[in-house]
């Protein structure tokens, strides 16, 4: 039995998904069990009730770390490493986030370094951005308008959520992985522009981008209410990547799974749906 936290989300969803293909067992932590993938055992539990994560983890053989990004990640993922050890739980996997060096710069490095020192197997998986973020521009592109871009020309290692569950599962159902940290990307560099042209080229009509600066950018993410702490984070992300500082590619997706990552074209191709416009 593995237990998937955040099993609600993006990676947590797909990895479900992807175990219970393969034919394991898989157990869906989430507050919300109404929204728990289908066919999964639910546990509802949450990151601030202790005996409710000890309870989660009971009878796993391994747990897949995830949490919502902002500043409590250090104190879910003491929690959620507590949990496991008191419930015997032999082999954690944390998803992590690219460029994780200090515990200035990310909420994940606490998390890491208590991993690493846990006693347990271990393996981290620091994804770079996900192409499942470009979801956020469908209403921009339904509504034929441009997509605001903070970001500038600056290109990442684009990586598909796909990929990172299927070296989460190989991490998470076998000892090859374990004492490995992996910075997973796509196959290649690709901006913001770069992503709107592809996908532009996907849906047969333009999708095109609007420099946004990172003041408006801030009033936007503030005017939407999210943590001042995520607002800032979000910010020093954005400038980062504008200024090439995110522009990495490994090869580390291929080293676990046998293949090249799929590109962001082969995401878009997939996900066209979603940016068609309704009624």
């Amino acid at each position: 039995m593995i237990l998937i936290t955040g099993a609600t989300g993006t990676i947590g969803r797909e990895l479900v998904e992807t175990l219970q293909a393969s034919g394991e067992q898989v157990r869906a932590m989430t507050r919300t069990p109404e929204k728990a993938p289908p066919a999964a055992e639910v546990a509802v539990a949450d990151f601030d009730d202790p005996a409710s994560l000890k309870a989660a983890a009971q009878g796993a053989t391994a747990v897949f770390m995830l949490s919502a990004p902002g500043p409590w990640i250090p104190q879910h993922d003491e929690a959620m490493l507590a949990a496991a050890r008191s419930a015997g739980v032999p082999k954690v996997v944390k998803l992590s986030a690219i460029g994780t060096h200090d515990a200035v710069t990310s909420w994940h490095f606490a998390g890491e370094q208590a991993i690493r020192s846990s006693g347990l197997a271990w393996t981290i998986l620091r994804p770079s951005s996900f192409a499942s973020n470009v979801l956020r521009w469908a209403p921009a592109v339904q509504a034929g308008v441009p997509i605001p871009n903070p970001m500038g020309n600056g290109a990442q290692g684009v990586i598909d959520p796909q990929d990172v569950a299927e070296v989460a599962a190989r991490a998470l159902t076998t000892s090859d992985h374990d004492g490995r940290t992996y910075t997973l990307t796509g196959p290649e560099l690709i901006s913001v522009p770069e992503m709107a042209e592809q996908l532009g080229r996907v849906l047969g009509r333009p999708v095109t981008v609007v420099e946004q600066s990172l003041a408006d950018y801030r009033d936007q993410l503030s005017g939407a209410g999210l943590d001042p702490a995520f607002v800032e984070t979000a910010l020093a992300g954005a400038r980062l990547v504008a200024e090439g500082g995110n522009a990495m590619v490994t090869e580390d997706v291929a080293r676990v799974l046998g293949r090249p990552p799929r590109t962001f074209a082969t995401w878009a191709e997939a996900h066209k749906a979603a940016f068609t416009a309704q009624g």
